[in-house]
């Protein structure tokens, strides 16, 4: 994933914050039960935005407890687990695999080779549970690569493509609440390709490297973006205010509509900064 499903964490709560990261610290857990301990490598904030959407719509049963372990070694901390942290597991460690194998044929990183090899096993275990969700990804990461070795310019194709792989992770049991969720998830998957893709701008340009929204658009065209990324959000969050959600909303708001952000007003304020 791309690390925008985070929140603004000024923004919450002591208790907010102590139950965000107890789920992240759940699926840690589960990562590293489930695959291995390498495989804690791949642990990201954003399939905890999955977790706690899922739970809220779900409510399953919830596990929970105390423990140390590496990340922090001194005091316990608190976690928390339930079948949506095994779902987030699987489906993490299956994209933390295509990844890897997606900067092996893109420039043939060894360390990639290495990483793809390392979560094969496991990998092949989650696709077969989750098989709609696997051919998903696969399909749609072949299709960014086909879009980025022909040199599209066609931003709205590239970002649908992601936008299919997260429609269809954010569906986890086809049912009265799938539409709803895969229409948020392809309106999500759409914002956050196109915010990392402005995000990738300088460097892109800097280093010759393939970015859709470089030739349509140019470097310096923030608030082009923002009216984007605002549209895109717009249409995430009216099918995310369908769903009948109750616990933690204020979470997953804080996500929505700050925590996606972060990165994007960080950029352009220290943009802002250098250009005066």
């Amino acid at each position: 994933m791309f690390g925008y499903l985070v929140a603004d964490l000024r923004m919450l709560s002591e208790e907010q914050t102590a139950r965000y990261k107890a789920v992240y610290c759940g699926l840690c857990r589960t990562l590293i039960s489930r695959y291995g301990r390498t495989a804690g490598l791949t642990l990201n904030y954003d399939l905890t935005f999955l977790i706690l959407l899922l739970n809220s719509l779900y409510e399953p049963e919830e596990s929970s407890g105390e423990e140390k372990c590496i990340r922090h070694p001194i005091d316990a901390h608190t976690w928390v687990t339930s079948e949506m942290t095994e779902y987030a597991a699987d489906l993490d460690l299956m994209l933390a695999r295509l990844k890897c194998l997606d900067n092996w044929a893109d420039d043939r990183s060894l360390i990639s080779l290495a990483g793809a090899k390392l979560f094969e096993k496991g990998s092949i275990a989650a696709a077969e549970k989750h098989p709609r969700q696997f051919k998903a990804m696969k399909d749609s990461i072949h299709k960014l690569w086909e879009l980025e070795n022909s040199g599209s310019e066609d931003i709205d194709e590239s970002a649908a493509a992601f936008g299919e792989l997260m429609g269809q992770c954010l569906v986890y049991r086809e049912d009265r609440w799938s539409g709803d969720l895969y229409a948020m998830g392809s309106a999500l998957g759409k914002f956050i390709y196109i915010m990392d893709a402005v995000m990738d701008l300088d460097a892109d340009m800097h280093r010759g490297r393939y970015n859709p929204l470089l030739h349509r658009y140019g470097l310096d065209n923030e608030q082009r973006f923002r009216d984007i990324l605002k549209m895109l959000l717009s249409e995430c969050v009216y099918y995310f205010d369908r769903l009948p959600l109750v616990q933690d909303t204020d979470i997953l708001k804080n996500i929505l509509c700050f925590g996606l952000w972060q990165q994007f007003d960080a950029k352009y304020v220290e943009k802002g900064r250098s250009d005066v």
